[in-house]
């Protein structure tokens, strides 16, 4: 139920809807549901819902009343009420300077949901390995405090729409060194990337020059969405390759690090993962 209500935030997501697909009365449901996830429905569909419109706040230029008919609301005038409650901003502050820490407060419950709930294996005929090849690249290294990351990418993004790197022609390469759960923030360590022939010219954005280097990779085919609609993603991941005598850090998804990552900004080919 929680995977549907993720997949589906522009459908109806009523309590009657969803008891339906569920099978049970709408008042079993809603009691199965807080029971077992410590959240009503109602506010679980409104924080995905809500989560999806800062995304689009944060990293795209919709206007504000599309993202409010989007998340579900009549007009703007509720949606921004909404908002400035749960998040402590008004959208257009949002989208002009995201207090991140506080973002990720709010939303810490659903993604402990997640995190419990939701896990998912990987199946052996999922995974396969390949020789990857060499891809340069144009980087952005985060460093530091993996709930700050948001920032980094709206760096990211304006950089690439000004160098003229945009996704439909330049592959997206999310490299992550750390486990965010598993060592202090100040330590963590994202290269935010887009792959380039070109030289990367000297520039104030912090936007660097890299070579992820070819060799022996998993790649993980899952079933993925993007803005609700089911798609097919392949993620590599490094295969015991090293670099520089230094053994590579396990790769996970940029959601891991980052929940705030927008799925639905995935990139129109495969998103990679890969390592240095």
């Amino acid at each position: 139920m929680l995977r549907h209500i993720d997949e589906h935030p522009q459908d109806d997501l009523s309590v009657d809807r969803l008891s339906s697909i569920a099978n049970f009365t709408k008042f079993h449901f809603h009691r199965q549901f807080a029971a077992l996830f410590g959240i009503g429905v109602y506010r679980y569909v409104q924080l995905v819902r809500l989560k999806r419109a800062s995304y689009q706040l944060a990293f795209r230029a919709e206007p504000v009343i599309q993202i409010a008919l989007d998340a579900g609301y009549e007009g703007p005038e509720a949606f921004c009420r909404t908002f400035k409650q749960r998040f402590g901003q008004t959208p257009s502050a949002f989208r002009q300077q995201p207090h991140w820490t506080s973002w990720h407060d709010v939303n810490e419950p659903s993604r402990k949901i997640r995190r419990s709930i939701m896990t998912q294996g990987m199946p052996e005929r999922d995974v396969r390995i390949v020789e990857a090849q060499e891809v340069r690249v144009a980087a952005l290294e985060h460093r530091g405090d993996p709930n700050t990351i948001g920032d980094s990418i709206r760096r990211f993004i304006a950089w690439r729409r000004t160098a003229g790197l945009l996704p439909r022609s330049s592959a997206t390469f999310n490299i992550l060194y750390d486990d965010p759960d598993s060592i202090p923030p100040a330590e963590f360590r994202l290269d935010l990337c887009a792959a380039t022939e070109r030289a990367v010219p000297p520039n104030d954005d912090g936007i660097v020059a890299k070579v992820i280097p070819g060799g022996r990779c998993a790649v993980l085919r899952h079933t993925g969405t993007e803005e609700g609609s089911p798609k097919r993603r392949s993620t590599s991941m490094p295969n015991g390759c090293r670099t520089a005598g230094r053994n590579c850090a396990t790769t996970r998804s940029i959601a891991s690090a980052f929940p705030s990552f927008p799925t639905f900004r995935s990139t129109r080919r495969s998103p990679t993962c890969s390592c240095h």
